[in-house]
């Protein structure tokens, strides 16, 4: 199985129809610069849509919360940008399309801190309620008055993080392009008259994402907030980097524990990890989630997203910016490296790795040692290995959760150290996190399982 690096795109999907382009005539694309020029906002029409490859089972897509098949979403691109960074003002927005979107704190998510020691990297981040992708790189240049480095960014935002890899490669071009012929945006212009699509007004629109719910038989259905496919391996290399100790990222996950990685750049691979995490938390039972927050992850931080951060009660991030780890009140969980902490008393437990999470880890590893051996020998055998990540983790997920309404449906509704071995939970172990999760999600169970610290 050939694996790829991890500048490999982020996400793989079928290809979806096309999307409306404008009706009148636009503006000249313009140059932005600090507090730029603002020009009118397009009006657009409807275009003749394309005829979407018919997509593979793993691909077919449902409309939330619906049990029909629904159409690919569309493709929307609101935004294209080119940052800069000036040796005299620091990082800044040179140009965007349109000119009057409001693109405040991209100069910074789109050229991570520490970029400067590196030669390219490529960014996932939010923006309100959109999502960005950005490619940087950096040149030597034998300029005194850009102290030898030219360093830009090029970028482009949209509702859903899902679509932003059909254009890793572009974006990688283009920002080459921009180091070598500064000011030359004819390529991006017209990239974006062709992308643009329309944003319909509505309450809360693009304002938070629905729950996720993985239905049963992940290999037919996928929702597309959640149907992204990494680099070959890459699912691999997070299992590797956090060993054992991704059962302990699992249950902050499940319990929507706001988590904050920190990584020194490149920030690429780290976005995967916040990807990584988001996938450990899926349940496809109807009636769960309705009462906790949906897991949101929002790639790249930094303290320009402090103020947003601060009224999330539930995310997945990962930053560049070490001052983050003393800002407590942001995050419930801190990874750095791999090193995983909470400063919160009543979640150290959580911390401890037990014997059913070492259980589920030799389980986990040896499903993936027979996938690797059925794809040598089986040439047709077509699951890959993120789908048996997420599949692992949704199967235990459901596996707990059929067992809380069980019990808590049933006449006594005790929930007994029996009911937590057969949910491939350790009675003494998980106590604590059974405690937490009974709590966050609703349930209305009784926990008989004595504690080990008390007589």
């Amino acid at each position: 199985m050939v694996e790829q690096g991890d500048a490999a795109p982020l996400l793989r999907w079928a290809e979806g129809p096309a999307v409306s382009l404008p009706q009148a005539p636009q503006p000249q694309a313009g140059g932005r610069g600090r507090g730029g020029g603002r020009g009118a906002r397009a009006v657009a029409e409807p275009r003749r849509r394309r005829e979407p490859e018919e997509p593979a089972p793993s691909e077919v897509l449902l409309q939330p919360g619906r049990l029909e098949l629904g159409d690919v979403e569309e493709d929307q691109v609101v935004a294209v940008f080119v940052v800069t960074f000036d040796p005299r003002s620091g990082n800044m927005v040179e140009w965007c399309l349109p000119q009057d979107i409001d693109l405040e704190g991209v100069e910074f998510k789109s050229m991570a801190s520490g970029s400067h020691k590196i030669q390219s990297d490529f960014i996932y981040f939010r923006k309100g309620p959109f999502f960005g992708l950005a490619c940087f790189a950096n040149m030597p240049v034998e300029s005194e008055l850009e102290r030898g480095a030219r360093m830009k960014s090029v970028g482009i935002l949209s509702p859903s993080y899902t679509l932003l890899y059909r254009y890793m490669h572009f974006l990688e071009n283009q920002v080459r392009h921009q180091l070598e012929m500064p000011g030359h945006y004819s390529h991006l212009a017209a990239f974006y008259e062709d992308k643009k699509g329309v944003l319909h007004a509505g309450p809360g629109r693009g304002s938070s994402l629905p729950p996720v719910y993985w239905l049963p038989s992940i290999h037919q259905y996928m929702y597309p907030e959640m149907k992204i496919t990494h680099p070959a391996g890459c699912m691999s290399q997070f299992i590797k980097f956090f060993g054992e100790q991704i059962l302990i990222l699992w249950k902050f996950a499940l319990l929507r524990k706001r988590i904050l990685i920190f990584s020194p750049p490149p920030v690429g691979v780290v976005c995967y990890r916040v990807y990584c995490c988001c996938c450990l938390a899926n349940v496809s039972l109807p009636g769960i989630g309705g009462t906790i927050p949906e897991s949101k992850p929002f790639f790249y931080v930094n303290v320009a997203d402090i103020e947003s951060l601060e009224v999330e009660v539930s995310y997945v991030a990962c930053t560049t910016e070490k001052i983050f780890e003393e800002k407590r009140e942001l995050y419930d969980v801190y990874v750095d490296n791999q090193n995983v902490k909470t400063h919160h008393d009543h979640l150290q437990p959580l911390l401890k790795i037990n014997s059913a999470d070492r259980e589920k880890y030799r389980r986990l590893n040896e499903q993936r040692q027979m996938l690797l051996y059925s794809q040598e020998v089986e040439e047709d055998y077509n699951p890959c290995e993120e789908d048996l990540f997420v599949l692992f983790f949704l199967e235990q997920n459901n596996r707990i959760f059929q067992t809380l309404l069980e019990v808590s449906a049933s006449q006594d509704k005790t929930l007994t150290a029996e009911h937590a071995r057969g949910m491939g939970l350790d009675p003494q172990g998980d106590r604590s996190f059974l405690m937490d999760l009974l709590e966050a999600y609703g349930i209305d169970v009784m926990l008989v399982i004595d504690n080990p610290c008390c007589p």
